[in-house]
């Protein structure tokens, strides 16, 4: 599955080659980091994001300060345990996503269809699939 993300550039900031995107992802704030930028990235600019499955992190009852820039309030809708890792379709504005992480974490985590958990992404593990408009 790729997780895919339709927002809304809210926010361009660069330094030399680096720059953070602020997006708008119905409501929810993004951020994302890049190196390089097309020219077509402005602020205004519906994008489609994209992020593997393997970068979400799971959280369960999370409070507290973080580094990860990109926290969503999701909802578990499928869990599927394997021997070694556990794959969680989650849910957030409408937008179903995918979270692999290793089978012992879910265990402990004692993670179900249902749960309420936070999701955590990095903001150099986002990336600009596709310039929408």
């Amino acid at each position: 599955m790729t997780n895919t993300i339709v927002a809304l550039v809210k926010e361009i900031k660069s330094v030399d080659n680096l720059n953070i995107v602020k997006y708008d992802f119905n409501g929810t704030a993004l951020s994302m980091m890049s190196l390089e930028l097309s020219e077509n990235v402005k602020v205004g600019a519906k994008v489609r994001l994209t992020t593997k499955p393997t970068y979400i992190a799971i959280a369960k009852e999370f409070s507290g300060d973080i580094s990860y820039s990109n926290k969503l309030h999701v909802k578990i809708l499928h869990v599927e345990n394997g021997e070694l890792l556990t794959s969680l379709k989650i849910q957030v504005n409408g937008t179903t996503l995918e979270s692999i992480i290793t089978r012992d974490s879910s265990d402990r985590m004692n993670l179900h269809v249902g749960d309420n958990v936070t999701a955590l992404l990095k903001a150099n593990e986002l990336s600009i699939a596709e310039v929408l408009v």
